[in-house]
């Protein structure tokens, strides 16, 4: 492999978008991925506007929208089942000029994979850094096969990245952020008429239909770090067997050996750069975030999208490497931090702070639809680059 050709560490969203991406500009890629097979995962995964452009751009965002469910209205509630704000997302679709598409996470990771040439992504191939190379010298990366030589090694190997570890081992690392996550797909028989997010205290449930029947259902709540329960299946019972329908009545409705429980990490601290030598670090290896915003997969996407479009085959892949940094620093740094904020929200757990809380968030869907979409401008209205190969 010599130095106009590139290795993907980690085949998740990022890292698979990156393959696609860099296909496209006709840099030759394999993707490494640690485990057996890239198994279907039981979550979904909301595509904001600004993640299905990038889609769009790489040709498979027509797929992935035909997958999705409409439905008419996405808001947060009170556990008691009354609304605190809502909007339509009719609003949301005309005013960014695309929706917010709901898909399950396998779904993605399938559309990215079918667009790549055979052969592309290798599982059951684990991948280390040996050396991050220079602009002299090339990365070297250690695979099943031996060590091979790239001009751009990409990693996307997760909020525990080993590449990050060599790189910056001065940095601390992902901290805790207090929440645990419980997430399901089950199948109802018909999608519920009231979707989006319950917020209560300390702790929130999501509500999110997909195709074909599916739903999917999520919670997070305050824990310590590492508690596990005995049955996952009963403890999410026991959090929201109380709350307004149709939360109980799908958390029930989950496979017990199918409910999916972590905890949540992100990397509080920026790192400096993004790039060291010829390796670009991307998604939650570079910038992993509290899920609240909905950004952690899209961010991850908008990062390949750039890097990509930075580079050429016929020139050095890791002399554009400063301007991706650049270009994603600060944008990530800002989404991560405002996925923070919404976090302290949801974390309120006293009467009094709950109360202001949530008459804060039901003056806001007072507002004009207008104002409050705006609030999302910066986030949703990003643009992805052109790429040579669009297809």
């Amino acid at each position: 492999m010599g130095l106009h050709q590139a290795i993907v560490i980690g085949g998740g969203i990022g890292g698979l978008t990156a393959a696609l991406a860099l296909h496209r500009q006709g840099v030759p890629v394999t993707v490494h991925e640690r485990a057996a097979s890239l198994e279907p995962v039981g979550a979904g995964l909301a595509l904001a506007p600004n993640a299905l452009r990038a889609l769009d751009r790489l040709g498979v965002g027509p797929r992935l929208r035909a997958l999705a469910t409409p439905h008419p209205a996405v808001g947060v509630r009170h556990p008691s089942g009354r609304w605190l704000a809502r909007t339509s997302s009719a609003a949301v679709e005309a005013y960014f000029g695309d929706p917010i598409a709901a898909v399950a996470r396998a779904d993605v990771i399938a559309a990215l994979v079918d667009a790549l040439p055979e052969g592309t992504v290798r599982t059951d191939s684990p991948a280390t850094l040996v050396t991050p190379g220079s602009t002299d010298e090339p990365a070297v990366v250690r695979t099943t096969d031996g060590e091979q030589p790239a001009g751009l090694v990409v990693a996307a190997d997760g909020i525990r990245s080993t590449t990050r570890g060599l790189l910056l081992p001065q940095h601390p690392g992902p901290r805790y952020s207090g929440f645990t996550t419980w997430r399901a797909i089950v199948t109802p028989g018909r999608h519920p008429a009231a979707v989006g997010e319950v917020w209560g205290r300390g702790r929130l449930a999501g509500v999110v239909p997909l195709a074909d029947g599916r739903v999917y259902v999520y919670g997070a709540a305050l824990a310590p770090v590492g508690a596990r329960a005995a049955s996952e299946h009963a403890e999410l019972q026991q959090l929201y067997g109380d709350w307004c329908a149709p939360v109980p009545q799908l958390f029930a409705l989950a496979e017990p050996d199918r409910v999916l429980r972590n905890d949540v990490w992100e990397l509080s601290a920026p790192l400096r750069a993004y790039h060291h030598g010829r390796v670009a670090l991307l998604g939650d290896a570079a910038h992993a975030m509290c899920p609240f915003l909905g950004q952690g997969a899209c961010q991850a996407i908008e990062d390949a999208l750039v890097l990509a479009s930075l580079l050429t085959p016929s020139t050095d892949l890791a002399s554009p490497l400063p301007a991706y940094t650049a270009a994603r620093l600060p944008r990530t740094t800002a989404v991560v931090t405002a996925s923070r904020r919404i976090g302290a929200l949801v974390a309120l757990r006293t009467p009094a702070a709950t109360l202001l809380r949530d008459t804060a968030l039901t003056l806001a869907g007072l507002l004009p639809t207008r104002a409050l979409l705006s609030r999302s401008t910066a986030t949703y209205d990003w643009q992805p680059p052109a790429l040579s190969g669009e297809v």
